[in-house]
């Protein structure tokens, strides 16, 4: 432990100690995406209290807590493939009084990442769960592309299909999503990925790379341009992905414009559903028909 993280405790204790932590409770707890300095006070003041803690790795946990110098706890091994057994051990210690964290490996639990079902076990048998946010891929990625997700918000989809038919099948279900998409993506997939979303043409795309860690990367290009930009460099093949497929936008304030042009592209060529868009919603045809490129993937 360095001597940042004594002072880090020692601020928790100050911050967040004459707060009420209940017992009975599950503690989902956020934990650092890559730098180990955005972790809350109220966190480490939380990892310190607990009884048990929950975790995706108990390894991953323990290497967490040691370099924050916070001593053993008793570990919960709670992951993918045995969360529905372990969420019921994490029930039974709350319905004995005891205060339980759960932690993925890292980011926020049941986003992309075990916890989900923990948590819907915990609130089935009527106790209670206490949110203690954090670091996130999502938030970091869409904090650095300029305000995307202001028209209609954003949808958060995290990890693509790995068979090919069934991730091509996905990237033409997001060819027709106006809104900004939210990606993640391993590093030993990331090639494949680049290769699907090319198909979207000149459809903006922000790639962030090993975000919050020394090496972070954060690139804003077209989609057709991802596999060229992974390639140019061996290194940005390496480590982990977050990335945002930029909404589509139509000058006209007349959202229905939209919607109604969606439909018609899934059924009509691009001029005739433009045309009838236009028609039907009074839209400029000019903002229509370079929305539909953008959801076609055509250059304009």
């Amino acid at each position: 432990m360095s001597a940042s993280f004594a002072s880090a405790l020692a601020a928790a204790r100050d911050a967040a100690a004459a707060q009420h932590y209940p017992q009975g409770t599950l503690y989902v707890l956020a934990t650092p995406i890559g730098n180990l300095a955005d972790i809350s006070l109220r966190a480490l003041h939380v990892l310190q209290l607990v009884d048990a803690i929950a975790c995706e790795d108990t390894r991953h946990t323990q290497t967490l807590l040691r370099a924050y110098g916070i001593e053993s706890r008793s570990l919960l091994s709670v992951h993918r493939h045995n969360e529905a057994e372990g969420a019921q051990e994490v029930v039974r210690r709350l319905q004995l009084g005891q205060r339980v964290a759960y932690a993925s490996d890292a980011g926020t639990p049941g986003v992309s990442d075990p916890g989900a079902r923990v948590v819907a076990a915990v609130v089935a048998a009527g106790l209670r769960v206490v949110p203690l946010p954090g670091a996130s891929s999502v938030t970091a990625i869409l904090s650095a592309t300029g305000g995307e997700g202001e028209e209609g918000g954003f949808v958060f989809h995290g990890f693509l299909p790995a068979k090919g038919g069934e991730r091509q099948q996905a990237v033409e279900a997001l060819r027709q999503e106006t809104r900004s998409v939210v990606l993640l993506e391993a590093p030993h997939r990331i090639a494949a990925l680049a290769e699907t979303l090319a198909a979207l043409g000149t459809r903006r795309l922000t790639v962030g790379r090993e975000l919050t860690k020394q090496f972070e990367q954060i690139a804003a290009l077209r989609c057709e341009e991802f596999p060229a930009w992974l390639q140019a460099d061996a290194a940005r093949s390496r480590g982990e992905f977050a990335l945002v497929l930029h909404s589509v936008r139509v000058e006209s304030d007349d959202a229905e414009a939209l919607r109604v042009l969606q439909l018609l592209l899934a059924e009509l060529p691009v001029k005739t559903a433009v045309r009838l868009a236009a028609e039907i919603s009074g839209a400029s045809r000019n903002a229509l028909y370079q929305a539909a490129l953008q959801m076609k993937g055509e250059q304009p």
